[in-house]
C-alpha cells in the first residue's frame, strides 16, 4: 500500500469582512443613498459631479486608481445618457494623448534603471558618507545644514538633469541615517526637504520630469481646452505661472526645518527586522573610467536632445542607447533593463492614459457648461472665493490617488472655462490649473514621492509612513503652496 501524501497546510479562509470591508461598503452605500435621494426629489445629478465624486470616493477606499477612473467615467457617461457604447467610445477616443505621455514615462523609466546600473548614485552616496565621517565629536551643526543642502540638490537633479525620480532615496539616505541620528535631526524635517524639493523641481524647471508636467501635460491641456475660448498658451508661460506656487513649497520647507521640526529628536537603534539591520555590509563601488565617461556623455546627450527636439522621449532614448553601448550593462541585458524601467513607471503611465480618457468622456457628456455656470453663480463673481474653491477641490482630488500628472487632464475641462468665466487672466488660469493638480502630490499616502521618502528614512524601521512622512509633508508642502497659489492667481 502506497503512503498517503502529507496534507499541505491551508491558509485561513478569507472572511466576508475582508472581501467587503465595512468602511468600503458604508462609503458605497452612502453615495448610492445620496444619489437616490437627489434623483427622487426631482433633481438630476450632474454627470461630471457624479464622476468626480465617485472617482475620489473609490480611491479613498483603496480601489485601484485605474479601475476607479474607469468605473467613475462610465457612471458619468451613463448619467449623461450616452449609454454604455457611447461612454466607451468617448473614453477610448481620448486615450491617445495620455498614451503619448505614458510612452515618455516608460522611456524615462528605462533611462533611470540604466543609470542605476552605472553605480553613479552609490559612488555619490559613499563619497558623502566619507566626507561626513563617523567621528561624533567632529559632527556639528554645519554638517546638518550641509546635508539639507545635499538633499535639495539631489532632489532637483533627480527630477530634471538625472531623471531617476525617487530611485536615489533608498540608495542615498540609509547610509546617512546614523549621521542624522548623531546630529539629533528630526527626520520629519528631512521628509519635508525631500518632498518639497522634488515637487518644486518638476513644477518649475522645464527639463526631465518638468518637461512632461509643464509642456506635455499642463501646456497641452490648457491649449486643448482653452481653444474654444480663444486661449493660447506658450511654453514660456508655464514656468511663470508656476513660480509663486513653487515659492509656497520653498516657504513650507523653510518653516519645517527652522520652526516646526527644529528641536532635536532621538531615535532608538535600528529595529532587528529592518532593512538596515538585516542588510549585509555594503561594498565599495567604483566606476571604471570608460563607463563613467559614457554615463556623463549619456546624461549630457539626453539633456541636449531633449532641448533640441523639445522631446524628453527622444532625449531619454538617446541616453539609454549611449548607456547600453558604454559598458554599463551587457548588450543581452537591454530587454531586462528596459522591462524594469517599464514596470517602474507602468502604474503612472497607465493612470495618465486612463485619466485622459476620463477627461475626454467628461467633455462629451455636455454637462461641463451647466456645471460651470452653476459654480459661477454660486461663487457670485467673487474671484478670491472662486480661486480658493478650485485649489481646495484640486487638493482633495489629487490626495485621492496621489498623482499630479494625472490630475491635470481631469481638472482641465472644468477649471479652464470656469477660470475664464470668473475673469482670470490666461497666466492666472494656468497657475490655478497647475497648482490645483499639484496640490496633494506630496502628502498623499499613495504618492510616489511620499512612498519614496519613507523607503529611505524607514530603512532602520524607526520612521512611520503616515505620522512622519504623510502628515508633515501634507501640512508643509500643501498649505504653503495653496496660500501662495491663491494670492498669485489674483495678482497675475
Amino acid at each position: 500500500m502506497s503512503a498517503q501524501p502529507e496534507a499541505t497546510p491551508q491558509s485561513d479562509p478569507i472572511t466576508w469582512t475582508e472581501v467587503f470591508p465595512r468602511h468600503a461598503v458604508g462609503t458605497v452605500a452612502a453615495l448610492a443613498a445620496a444619489y437616490g435621494i437627489v434623483e427622487l426629489t426631482g433633481h438630476s445629478v450632474n454627470a461630471v459631479v457624479l464622476a468626480i465624486v465617485a472617482m475620489v470616493a473609490l480611491c479613498l477606499i483603496k480601489v485601484p486608481v485605474t479601475i476607479a477612473l474607469l468605473v467613475a467615467a462610465l457612471l458619468g457617461g451613463l448619467q449623461a445618457g450616452l449609454g454604455m457604447e457611447g461612454s466607451l467610445a468617448a473614453f477610448n477616443d481620448n486615450l491617445l494623448v495620455g498614451a503619448q505621455v505614458g510612452l515618455t514615462y516608460v522611456m524615462v523609466g528605462a533611462l533611470a534603471v540604466a543609470l542605476s546600473r552605472s553605480g553613479l548614485i552609490e559612488v555619490f552616496a559613499q563619497w558623502v558618507t566619507r566626507r561626513v565621517g563617523t567621528d561624533e565629536t567632529a559632527t556639528n551643526k554645519g554638517v546638518k545644514w550641509a546635508l539639507y543642502g545635499l538633499f535639495v540638490v539631489a532632489s532637483l537633479l533627480s527630477q530634471n538633469l538625472i531623471p531617476v525620480h525617487i530611485a536615489f532615496i533608498p540608495i542615498l539616505i540609509p547610509p546617512l541615517l546614523s549621521v542624522l541620528n548623531r546630529l539629533h535631526v528630526d527626520r520629519r524635517a528631512v521628509a519635508c526637504v525631500l518632498a518639497c524639493s522634488m515637487s518644486a523641481a518638476y513644477l518649475l524647471l522645464p527639463t526631465g520630469f518638468g518637461a512632461i508636467y509643464l509642456n506635455e501635460i499642463l501646456l497641452a491641456n490648457v491649449n486643448e481646452f482653452g481653444a474654444a475660448y480663444d486661449l493660447t498658451a506658450t511654453a514660456d508661460m508655464a514656468p511663470k505661472a508656476m513660480f509663486w506656487p513653487v515659492m509656497g513649497l520653498v516657504a513650507g520647507m523653510i518653516v519645517a526645518v527652522t520652526v516646526t521640526y527644529r528641536a532635536p529628536r532621538d531615535y532608538p537603534e535600528p529595529a532587528p527586522t529592518s532593512t538596515l539591520a538585516t542588510a549585509p555590509p555594503s561594498k565599495a563601488v567604483a566606476i571604471r573610467p570608460f563607463p563613467l565617461i559614457m554615463t556623463v556623455l549619456a546624461l549630457a546627450a539626453a539633456l541636449f536632445f531633449q532641448i533640441a527636439f523639445d522631446s524628453l522621449l527622444v532625449g531619454a532614448m538617446i541616453g539609454f542607447i549611449l548607456l547600453s553601448i558604454g559598458g554599463i550593462f551587457r548588450w543581452n541585458d537591454q530587454d531586462d533593463v528596459f522591462t524594469q524601467g517599464m514596470l517602474m513607471m507602468a502604474q503612472i503611465a497607465i493612470i495618465i492614459t486612463v485619466a485622459s480618457g476620463f477627461a475626454g468622456l467628461l467633455s462629451q457628456t455636455g454637462q461641463i457648461e451647466p456645471l460651470i455656470a452653476a459654480t459661477a453663480d454660486f461663487v457670485g463673481g467673487n474671484m478670491a472665493f472662486g480661486a480658493f474653491l478650485m485649489l481646495f477641490i484640486g487638493l482633495f482630488i489629487t490626495i485621492g490617488f496621489g498623482d499630479s500628472f494625472a490630475s491635470v487632464p481631469i481638472l482641465a475641462p472644468i477649471y479652464i472655462p470656469l477660470a475664464l468665466e470668473l475673469g482670470f487672466s490666461p497666466l492666472a488660469t494656468m497657475c490655478l490649473l497647475g497648482a490645483s493638480a499639484a496640490l496633494g502630490d506630496a502628502g498623499s499616502p499613495a504618492s510616489t514621492i511620499s512612498l519614496g521618502v519613507t523607503s529611505g528614512l524607514n530603512a532602520d524601521g524607526r520612521h512611520n509612513h503616515i505620522r512622519d512622512t504623510v502628515i508633515p509633508t501634507f501640512l508643509h508642502c500643501n498649505v504653503g503652496m495653496l496660500l501662495f497659489a491663491w494670492v498669485a492667481s489674483l495678482l497675475l
